[in-house]
C-alpha cells in the first residue's frame, strides 16, 4: 500500500478551495481511494463554502475567489 499527497479542488459559487489530501494506492480494484478523514475533510469544506463559512473552509484548505474575465 503507498500513500501519495493530492491536491483536491472544490469549486462552490465564486469561491476555489485546495484541499491537501493523501491518496491511497493498493493492488485492488477500487485504488486510487481516499481515507475517510479526507473524505470528510473534502465534505467539510463543501459545506463550509456553500454556507458561505470561508473561516472554517481556510482553517483545512487555501480557498480563492474567482473573478470573471470580459473579452474586449
Amino acid at each position: 500500500m503507498n500513500k501519495k499527497r493530492h491536491t483536491k479542488l472544490i469549486h462552490e459559487g465564486k469561491y476555489v478551495a485546495e484541499v491537501e489530501v493523501e491518496l491511497v494506492e493498493t493492488n485492488q480494484s477500487w485504488s486510487p481511494y481516499l481515507s475517510l478523514e479526507d473524505a470528510y475533510k473534502l465534505d467539510e469544506v463543501r459545506e463550509a463554502l456553500r454556507r458561505g463559512d470561508l473561516h472554517s473552509a481556510m482553517q483545512k484548505s487555501r480557498v480563492y475567489e474567482l473573478t470573471p474575465v470580459t473579452s474586449k
